[in-house]
């Protein structure tokens, strides 16, 4: 398949941007990330930046986060390796699973400040271009673009900057992120701008040149701003004061609506399985329980033209479907999918995503690979909701 041609016939004016990350799509470049999975010294290694053979993050969040690679797939891959590491890994993949329950519980409602008042909707750009002299900003900036993926630090980095320094909404900022990201969901990204800003957790993330030594000291060495750095020290703290109280933080009223269902929900016999991107894999559970039919996948138009995703994405998506067009019959759309439903008798994996819900007519209904089911206690901490999982 001829990626390119495709998206300039029939997705002009549908995406940002140009060229591929280094990151592949598809089932069978997750499968080899993950059998080359290694997390020895991850606890030591996760948050390093460079040089680019020193960092121990595992890059296998576009994986997960398309549900490529389940969160239970990951979590067992590492049950043997070192203690220390296998724990902090795995508290990352509970990162990822709490920002999912935080969504699916809270939806639209984590566009806003979640539990204390920051700098949310502030116009403005920030990283401006007077900041490209700055070694740190210019090098997550560009890494951003061409890439389409960060190691956590930067994206930290980068969040502080924005809102924290530069007083700019961290709304804004989340969604230029978010566009570029090939593993962008608005759970994660939404989760953690809001805990690096400070509006989820009282405790703004503050950049200063300390964690850009740390963390990647050639940056600094190189920098022309070394003698006059613009964040040599921390910026000032202030304290955050408390946004309205979100009720659905402490508990959920229905904590199974909010999962989905348990088992296949059956209204009659599918044409299809439909894909989304919350679940692209060879394991999605409606493909898993309709083995021979033919897969459709609905490029969203209506939400393409206003989102401008990167084409980092739009290639992993591409890379992802024609690989799984080497094992299955796949129909490819460019449409709105929710109209496909009505017209087509399609069985779907539950997806804990707000946009789910305009799914009508489904012919099955298919349980969503959660590592933890949600509960309904409190979520307003990662410890709190950690604390009543089962």
């Amino acid at each position: 398949m001829d990626h390119e041609k495709l998206l300039a016939d029939h997705f002009t004016g549908l995406y940002s941007g140009e060229g591929r990350s280094s990151i592949a799509g598809g089932q069978s470049a997750a499968d080899r990330a993950l059998t080359n999975l290694n997390i020895a010294g991850y606890a030591r290694d996760r948050s390093e930046v460079l040089p680019v053979t020193a960092r121990g993050a595992t890059v296998l969040s576009p994986y997960i986060r398309h549900n490529l690679l389940t969160l239970e797939k990951v979590w067992n891959r590492v049950a043997k390796a070192p203690f220390a590491d296998r724990e902090k890994y795995r508290d990352e993949l509970l990162w990822q699973e709490y920002s999912r329950h935080l969504y699916a519980r809270l939806g639209t409602r984590l566009f806003h400040n979640l539990r204390f008042e920051q700098v949310r909707d502030a116009p403005g750009d920030g990283w401006p271009q007077a900041e490209i002299n700055m070694a740190c900003i210019e090098f997550a900036v560009e890494e951003l673009g061409r890439d389409g993926w960060l190691v956590n630090q930067t994206r930290m980095w980068l969040a502080s900057q924005w809102t924290v320094r530069n007083q700019v909404g961290w709304l804004h900022g989340q969604e230029r992120m978010y566009r570029e990201l090939i593993d962008g969901s608005r759970a994660a990204n939404l989760t953690g701008w809001q805990w690096v800003v400070g509006s989820g957790n009282g405790r703004p993330y503050g950049l200063s040149q300390w964690q850009v030594q740390k963390r990647a000291p050639q940056l600094c060495g190189g920098c022309t701003l070394k003698s006059n750095c613009p964040i040599a020290h921390f910026p000032d703290e202030r304290p955050l004061d408390e946004a309205p109280t979100e009720p659905l933080l402490a508990a959920d009223p229905d904590p199974v609506g909010t999962a989905g269902p348990s088992i296949a929900v059956k209204n009659s016999n599918p044409e299809f399985v439909l894909l989304t991107i919350e679940s692209m894999g060879d394991q999605d559970p409606a493909l898993i329980a309709n083995p021979t039919l033919p897969v459709a996948f609905v490029f969203n138009e209506p939400a393409l033209a206003k989102l401008q995703i990167s084409s980092k994405r739009m290639y992993f998506y591409l890379e992802t479907l024609h690989d799984l067009a080497q094992r299955k019959e796949v129909h490819l759309f460019l449409g709105n999918p929710y109209e496909f439903a009505q017209v087509n008798r399609v069985a779907v994996t539950y997806a804990p995503v707000p946009s789910f819900k305009k799914f009508t007519n489904l012919a099955e209904i298919h349980p969503y690979p959660w590592l933890k089911r949600p509960h309904g206690q409190s979520v307003k901490s990662f410890s709190a909701w950690r604390g009543k999982l089962r």
